[in-house]
């Protein structure tokens, strides 16, 4: 019998957003932990640099993302 690893986003379903209100938040919380997965498995190691990946990236994370 195979076993398969599933994706990482059931696991970050079930986690509440606990920033305030709806101001300010332009990305669900779900995109933005799988961004910082993303790139950090990609050897991404600041925040700077993890901006320049999803801005090269961008096609390729919103066709993961929806």
């Amino acid at each position: 019998m195979q076993s398969y690893l599933l994706g990482p986003g059931p696991y970050f379903a079930d986690l509440s957003d606990s920033r305030r209100g709806a101001r300010n938040k332009l990305h669900f919380l779900h995109d933005i932990l799988m961004i910082v997965l993303s790139a950090v498995r990609s050897g991404v190691e600041d925040w700077v640099s993890m901006e320049a990946f999803t801005e090269k990236k961008v096609a390729w994370l919103q066709g993961r993302l929806g």
